[in-house]
Formats: C-alpha cells, structure tokens, sequence
C-alpha cells in the first residue's frame, strides 16, 4: 500500500457532514495509536479543533454531533465490525495489517452502513471513497470502495436491488 498524504486544504467546500467524517477518521486514528479515551477524544476536537475561528472559516461548519455518533457508534460495535472488515479483505491480510488510517476509515464507513440508515449506502461508500482521497495517492481508495460495496451489498441488499434509471433511459 502507498503512504499517506498530507492535504491541507482539501477539506475546503466540504459538507459538514463530510467534514464530520475526516474529523471522525483523524480521531479513531489518535485513539487507535495514541490510546486516546473516546470521551476525552470527542471533547478535544469539539473545544480545540472544531472552534479555531481561522479552520472554520477556511473549511466550514463540521456536524460535530455526527462526529460524535460516528465515534461512539464504532467503539460500541467494534467487536462487529472488524470481522466484518477482515472477511472482506484479500486473503491473508489482516485487518491489524491494514494501514492505521485505512483501519480507520473502513471502521466509520462499516459503522455508518450497519447502524445509519437515514445515509444511502451508496452515499456512504462514495464519503468515505473521499475520505480515503484525501489521505492517500495510491490504491486504498479502491481498497475502500471493494471492502464497503461488498458489505453494503450483504448489509443492506434492497438498495442494490433496483439500479438507479438512467436519463437516457427516462
């Protein structure tokens, strides 16, 4: 796998919820290596990273309550969701092998497709396809896209079960 990027400005002209998501992803990535607590976690980004007048203005409002739940929903269901993951990737690889960020991002995106069904899978996917963007250059957003289709599909199978009408096709 590539490294990681760093993108300074790629967060501009992002919906808060979007925003919500790379913030989520940075955060489980500082528990994971830090050993962060979640509350301890979830209050640093709410006083220190999500009110710096100078970040809000040059990337916009972040969905902190979103944020939240992204963050609780994966602790809480951790022990579901790695499996999940691991399942779905290429054999002999583990998801403790994964790439910490990539972890990261697959564990909110398996989250938000297990639990939040007022997100469309297929948005879910394509969220976290550009979260992956923006941290990395190499395959792991292809990486993203494989392991999240395939359990959206076993998730949640009525949305993959009509293809959306094309505008030719009208």
């Amino acid at each position: 796998m590539s490294t990681t990027r760093a993108k300074g400005g790629g967060a501009a002209g992002r919906g808060a919820r979007s925003l919500a998501r790379i913030a989520a992803v940075q955060a489980l990535y500082q528990m994971d290596m830090a050993g962060t607590d979640l509350n301890h976690v979830i209050r640093e980004f709410e006083t220190l990273r999500f009110t710096a007048n100078d970040q809000v203005a040059a990337v916009g409002e972040t969905d902190a309550q979103f944020f939240a739940d992204i963050l609780r929903g994966v602790v809480r269901r951790q022990r579901d969701i790695d499996p999940a993951i691991d399942e779905q990737l290429a054999t002999g690889w583990r998801l403790v092998r994964v790439d910490s960020i990539l972890r990261a991002i697959l564990r909110g995106g398996v989250f938000e497709l297990m639990e939040r069904r007022d997100v469309p899978a297929r948005v879910a996917i394509n969220e976290y396809i550009e979260v992956a963007h923006a941290f990395f250059d190499g395959d792991e957003p292809k990486v993203v896209n494989g392991v999240l289709d395939r359990l959206a599909r076993r998730l949640r199978p009525k949305e993959f079960e009509t293809r959306p009408v094309d505008a030719a096709e009208g």
